[in-house]
């Protein structure tokens, strides 16, 4: 073995060292600083030179700069926070919010940056106004995945630690980059999809309207109430084209949810206390969900009531979601870039990090009629 610095087995009763920057420096014959370049990735430095610094460190056993060290020079903990608007087991059993997380993740690991998970609702303690980890934890940037309401004690709460935010699907705020999508647009191509196959008699099942976990009819009072912007759009797309026979609010969007709607809506309770199909003369003959995953509970709930989909209620949703276990059918929905918009997201906060001026990014969407919809029964 020859006696180089990176070979040279430490003497007899003597510990063996880390090797530092300053060892790799020496043995490529640069500066300390130019090796310290070489492993951040930025700065004038030629390939060579980028090189001939890794080739010694790799014959050194050096591994890179202490993570910790670079963190207390930079005033950066490299976590980004991302609340995710609910508690963790519901989000994570909705696809929507997993690819969108997925596509967030993605991105910011490419570019070194580590992910906290935070709940939107804190679970353990109703009485706080946000969870610990928003008031504590150390993080560079917190997305707030789905917005954020009119009197957001979460969005606060960052304000006050001087966090900075990027946010999903919200409502804008003053110097804060916002990624959203076309989904008041979207949600009125697919009602008037509806419209011109011939329904008048369209139900509405509807996302959240704030964080109450409240479910049942939407009133005018209700209506009035709505605090989360992509339920907002989304009631005010319909709107746009038709006023619904019947709106159902559910408390998360799962296809429970959508399917205790759809029977509250489609169905009535017969004298032994079973739930059966309403007068056909009278229910609704379209079905139109704010998701794709309570439009598989509606289609589910017709079916469980004997109606033939779309022969006597069309159904309808919004995200683009394959849902194979629906077989044979195929819903007809809106479909939005999920990916993509977590990758933004992503992006968003890279640009933050590097002090960019924010900016407002809008996603398109686009109806993809399925096997789902059809012309509004004639009798």
């Amino acid at each position: 073995m020859s006696d180089t610095p990176g070979n040279r087995e430490p003497a007899a009763g003597q510990p063996a060292h880390r090797p530092t920057l300053a060892k790799v420096a020496e043995l490529a014959g640069v500066s300390v600083s130019t090796a310290s370049l070489a492993f951040s990735g930025a700065g004038p430095i030629t390939p060579e030179t980028r090189a001939r610094v890794l080739d010694a460190a790799k014959e050194l056993g050096y591994t890179g700069p202490n993570p910790l060290g670079r963190q207390l020079r930079s005033g950066r903990s490299g976590v980004v926070g991302v609340v995710v608007g609910d508690q963790l087991r519901r989000a994570f059993r909705d696809p929507v919010a997993v690819q969108v997380l997925d596509g967030l993740v993605s991105t910011l690991g490419e570019n070194g940056l580590g992910v906290l998970l935070i709940p939107g609702i804190p679970s353990d303690d109703p009485a706080r106004a946000v969870d610990p980890l928003v008031e504590s934890a150390a993080m560079d940037v917190a997305v707030l995945v789905w917005g954020v309401g009119s009197d957001d004690a979460t969005l606060a709460a960052l304000q006050r630690r001087g966090v900075p935010v990027v946010i999903g699907e919200g409502r804008a705020v003053e110097g804060t980059p916002l990624v959203a999508i076309r989904d008041r647009a979207g949600t009125a191509d697919v009602v008037r999809h509806l419209v011109d196959l011939g329904h008048t008699r369209v139900a509405e099942v509807s996302l959240p309207l704030d964080n109450s976990d409240r479910s049942g009819p939407i009133d005018a009072q209700r209506l009035a109430q709505v605090d989360r912007t992509p339920t907002a759009n989304r009631l005010a797309g319909v709107r746009d084209v038709v006023e619904p026979v019947a709106s159902w609010e559910t408390e998360a969007s799962l296809v429970e949810h959508g399917r205790s709607a759809t029977l509250a809506l489609l169905g009535s309770t017969a004298a032994d206390g079973t739930t059966e199909a309403a007068d056909p003369a009278t229910r609704p003959t379209a079905v139109i969900a704010h998701s794709d995953l309570l439009a598989a509970g509606a289609l589910l709930a017709a079916r469980e009531l004997g109606l033939r989909v779309p022969d006597d209620v069309s159904v309808a949703g919004f995200d683009g979601l394959d849902l194979p276990w629906l077989a044979p059918d195929v819903l007809t929905s809106v479909h939005q870039p999920l990916a993509r918009k977590g990758s933004e997201l992503g992006l968003a906060v890279i640009r933050q990090l590097a002090g960019e001026a924010p900016t407002t990014v809008e996603l398109d969407v686009e109806l993809v009629v399925g096997t789902t919809t059809g012309p509004a029964p004639t009798t």
